[in-house]
């Protein structure tokens, strides 16, 4: 039981819902409605186990940081050997594969790249600072994308906004997280903004970031592709994320600050679950 939470703890699941969600989003936005059942599980399926193999490598790689970041994760703390992690990875891999199959090419393409560059993000790119994280980001972001080419029509407008918000949302809480890692990164090399530049500065220009979201977040409603529900729900959200973001620019301890960045994150995940259920209630 224990390998078994430690194997569960190691994929981070809330991680691998939300990219599943963020299809989903792409598809429903795309269609303006709910979108067939095998389309919704095909689609949050994809986001789930392209987010999966990145996850788990990044234990991996990250085994000699997270010995000074968290020494109680499955890796560092004995829960689970490298060669289980390893394996996982192969069987998360080829999930993810079947599942691009039966979307189509174009899936397969792109969860082929976006593996590639969760790879070289974990073995490289993090230590470039903030071309790793535009690469978390970009791979983040591409899950709207997917939905819509899902359902047949990736170059819808409204696609492109979400796609961006979810991309500056993800970005902003990248450099927040490394501003929080400062101690473990430098043993790994990393260039961090927050390295580069201090923690305050960092965590600024993640804040900078979530404010742009946030004004994007309206243009929908601006533009008449959502109604009032959808401008409840999104300024519902805006209040939470910038509530927590004005926490963490003022907090003072690396774990207070943890905390404020998953809930950031965890307010644009409440965010998009509720604007699924509005598109279904609707």
């Amino acid at each position: 039981m224990k390998k078994i939470k430690a194997l569960i703890e190691l994929l981070r699941p809330e991680l691998l819902i939300a990219a599943g969600i963020c299809v989903v989003i792409g598809e429903i936005i795309t269609l303006g409605k709910l979108s067939s059942p095998s389309e919704i599980s095909l689609g949050f399926l994809w986001g789930f186990f392209l987010s999966g193999p990145a996850i788990i490598l990044n234990d991996l790689f990250d085994i000699e940081v997270d010995r000074v970041n968290a020494p109680k994760r499955p890796l560092p703390s004995g829960l689970i050997s490298m060669s289980t992690v390893i394996i996982f990875t192969i069987i998360t891999t080829l999930i993810g594969l079947t599942v691009s199959f039966f979307i189509g090419k174009s899936a397969v393409i792109l969860y082929l790249i976006f593996w590639i560059i969760g790879f070289l993000y974990n073995w490289k790119l993090k230590e470039f600072g903030l071309l790793g994280n535009l690469s978390v980001s970009s791979s983040v972001a591409i899950t709207i994308i997917l939905g819509a080419i899902v359902v047949g029509d990736p170059w819808n407008k409204i696609v492109g906004i979400f796609t961006l918000i979810v991309f500056l949302l993800n970005l902003g809480e990248e450099i927040a997280a490394d501003a929080m890692d400062i101690e473990g990164d430098k043993q790994r090399n990393i260039k961090s903004i927050a390295i580069l530049y201090g923690r305050k500065n960092a965590l600024r220009i993640s804040a900078f970031l979530f404010i742009i979201a946030i004004v994007l977040s309206f243009l929908p409603f601006i533009w008449g592709l959502f109604g009032i529900v959808y401008l409840i729900i999104i300024s519902l959200m805006d209040i939470l994320i910038l509530f927590f973001t004005i926490k963490l620019i003022k907090s003072k301890s690396i774990e207070t600050g943890h905390v404020l960045i998953r809930k950031i994150y965890l307010s644009g995940l409440l965010g998009m679950i509720l604007i699924i259920l509005s598109r279904i209630i609707t």
